[in-house]
């Protein structure tokens, strides 16, 4: 099969594993081959399906209290007054290292989430044969496409004397938050925009920095009430480049 060979990297693919060039010559198959497109969707939702039903187990309360119970219950020896000193700081410190390390391990599970959704999203775009609803490079006929399809508005940027294009937008979710996908092109590269409504709950650790996860390079902030999502599989520069334009229009 003509596909066979490209086929072979899609697990790689999934799982973030090829390097740049490898990732670049496969998402610029994907433009061209519905099929396989679709088949690296589905690896990618599966893994990150797999992933979050590892993170679901959370003790119930009556665990909880069963643990307390139990504890209170344990005879309790007396014990000079150094055991006291030397113990429980050591105690209360072993307390807080695993109070932080839960939260960094949450806050990691839930950024991943978030990332993985997100490249769930841009890949089932690449995968669609009718990847945007409103299909314009004028920036006054996408914007004004939004209105009263979800709960904000938000500002285009002029992409004169840019190498960008705005290929068009649609309506997508995240969490179940509405909110807009716009596709704009580089060089045969496709990006994804993703704004929503800033709603002060996502992870700590999202910020205007570039990172890459799943294959794309990734780039997020905030503005004017509103949370700005870049995602594809352009360097860093091109990333920061359309992430500039979008912070100075809005």
């Amino acid at each position: 099969m003509a596909c066979e060979s490209w086929r072979d990297q899609l697990d790689a693919y999934a799982d973030g594993e090829l390097s740049s060039p490898e990732a670049n010559a496969l998402a610029a198959h994907f433009r061209q081959c519905p099929d396989c497109a679709a088949d690296a969707f589905e690896r990618v939702r599966m893994k990150r399906a797999l992933a979050s039903a590892g993170k679901r187990f959370e003790p119930s309360a009556e665990f909880r209290e069963k643990i307390r119970n139990t504890v209170a219950a344990a005879p309790r020896r007396s014990g000079s007054r150094w055991w006291k000193m030397v113990v429980a700081p050591a105690a209360l410190a072993l307390l807080f290292s695993l109070a932080v390390s839960s939260y960094l391990e949450r806050e990691k599970a839930r950024l991943a989430g978030v990332y993985g959704e997100l490249a769930d999203l841009h890949v089932a775009t690449l995968a669609s044969p009718a990847p945007v609803d409103v299909e314009s490079a004028d920036r006054h006929t996408v914007k004004p496409w939004f209105q009263g399809k979800i709960p904000f508005t938000f500002n285009l940027p002029e992409l004169e004397n840019s190498d960008f294009t705005l290929v068009g937008g649609r309506v997508t979710y995240l969490g179940q938050a509405a909110g807009a996908q716009l596709i704009y092109r580089i060089r045969k590269h496709e990006i994804s925009v993703f704004i929503f409504q800033d709603r002060g709950g996502e992870p700590a650790s999202l910020s205007s920095t570039p990172v890459q996860a799943f294959s794309f390079h990734m780039q997020s902030w905030t503005k004017n009430g509103l949370r700005y999502f870049v995602v594809g599989d352009v360097g860093n520069a091109d990333l920061e480049a359309l992430s500039q334009l979008l912070r100075d229009a809005a």
